[in-house]
């Protein structure tokens, strides 16, 4: 049997990997010092001179990283002890090995876009840790908080509907019901637009009330099975036996207004019983620049606790009553900022593998986790998802992402070919999205 194909990778000129190794991160790589310089005062106010000498080390370490970057440098193993340095180190030197002898490194722009830009947001985090007292500092902290700001009226509006729909959830029937798991998954599909990395670390927030557009927005999604998802949770519902659980695993993308629609949702499936217990997963470290890490869960909810929006409040009090009942459970795990596909999940997190397999689904928020699922391969887009996984079904899974990168599967013949004559850069804008299903049917 034929492998798979090859990775997406920098080498590929105009391509949008290419772009992104090119533009994309040396600007993100620009912002993270300028948040560094100018925290410069709060750091010596904190911890004095040596504060101040932290920050000159971690921007020289950054503006390093920079150079070795833009200069196409060969990749450099990590120095800095931490919990995944060893696993990393021996990537890189898997990595090397499929080289030829003639290749030398692995280098930026030669090697899989997938290793080089997780690579990348692994380096930012070894600066900062070589950096004590400032070694916890989160140079996307900012960008995350102002998205979640920004995006106020959009989250009082979806907290609100959410309340009045919780208040009367008793009373809907079946298709009613349906209607608005229907609504509320999709307004956590659009909530992966607003996606920091993609803007370049720029405000990305969401400032009107995407209820009013869902169904000019249904025709961008591509593929769309909504149905199987409700189908499998329903059908859950329906032969769940009183002691019995029924858990959907979410495995988060950004934070911010995003996560605001991923809580939402998990909210709706407990009330609707469509769930008895939601597991999420973050990052232990900062990631991608907006994504979600424990720090960013909780003082989400905190800030919504705390608004001054009766509905908002009520909701940020619901979401902590159920972290401390249990029946919403933040899990965190060093795999997802590891450059691994997840088909090696099973042999590099035997844990994490065990873990997700007690699901009942699991739904895959956002464009990284897509490009881990597929590879981030050249797949032709008429192959199967389910062939794309490769061989990684801990339990039936669904990927819920707007599309930000060169590959995408599971397309109907000529359906590709119609939005490449149309767009051009249909596959990278956040324009379309997807819910594509994995899973006995």
């Amino acid at each position: 049997m034929a492998g798979p194909p090859a990775s997406l990778s920098g080498q590929d000129e105009g391509s949008f990997a290419y772009l992104t190794i090119k533009d994309r991160i040396p600007q993100i790589l620009t912002k993270a010092i300028d948040t560094l310089h100018r925290h410069k005062s709060e750091f010596f106010e904190k911890h004095g001179e040596k504060g101040t000498e932290a920050e000159k080390k971690a921007i020289s370490l950054l503006s390093k990283l920079r150079n070795e970057l833009q200069t196409d440098k060969p990749i450099i193993p990590f120095v800095e002890e931490f919990v995944d340095t060893d696993i990393w180190n021996q990537y890189i030197e898997y990595q090397q090995s499929l080289l030829n002898e003639n290749d030398g490194k692995p280098r930026w722009f030669y090697s899989p876009w997938l290793f080089v830009e997780c690579y990348m947001y692994r380096r930012i985090h070894e600066a900062v840790i070589q950096s004590p007292p400032i070694d916890d500092f989160d140079v996307f902290k900012e960008s995350k908080d102002q998205n979640f700001f920004e995006s106020q009226e959009s989250i009082i509006a979806l907290c609100t509907h959410l309340q009045e729909v919780v208040t009367t959830i008793r009373d809907l029937d079946e298709n009613q019901l349906k209607d608005e798991f229907f609504r509320l998954l999709q307004i956590s599909l659009w909530g992966n637009k607003c996606d920091l990395s993609l803007s370049g670390g720029e405000t990305s927030s969401q400032k009107t009330n995407i209820m009013n557009s869902l169904e000019e927005l249904k025709p961008l999604i591509l593929v769309n099975d909504m149905e199987h998802l409700w189908s499998l949770l329903n059908n859950c519902k329906k032969t769940r036996g009183k002691a019995s659980i029924t858990r959907v695993d979410i495995v988060l993308d950004n934070s911010g207004f995003e996560l605001v629609t991923d809580l939402v949702l998990a909210d709706f499936l407990l009330s609707a019983q469509l769930a008895t217990e939601i597991h999420f997963y973050g990052k232990t470290i900062p990631w991608f620049v907006s994504d979600a890490t424990i720090r960013d869960f909780n003082w989400l909810i905190e800030q919504v606790k705390g608004s001054n929006h009766k509905w908002m409040s009520k909701c940020g009090a619901d979401w902590e009553t159920y972290i401390k009942v249990g029946r919403w459970v933040y899990h965190d795990h060093i795999f997802w900022t590891l450059p691994h596909e997840f088909c090696v999940m099973s042999q590099v997190a035997p844990d994490l593998y065990a873990e997700l397999q007690k699901a009942h689904l699991i739904l895959f928020k956002g464009d990284l986790n897509y490009r881990k699922l597929t590879g981030d391969r050249k797949w032709e887009f008429t192959v199967p998802f389910h062939q794309a996984l490769r061989g990684f079904h801990p339990a039936p899974l669904c990927s819920i992402r707007t599309l930000k990168a060169e590959v995408q599967v599971g397309l109907w013949p000529g359906q590709a070919e119609q939005y490449i004559a149309s767009e051009p850069s249909w596959m990278t804008t956040g324009k379309y999205g997807v819910f594509q299903f994995d899973g006995p049917l």
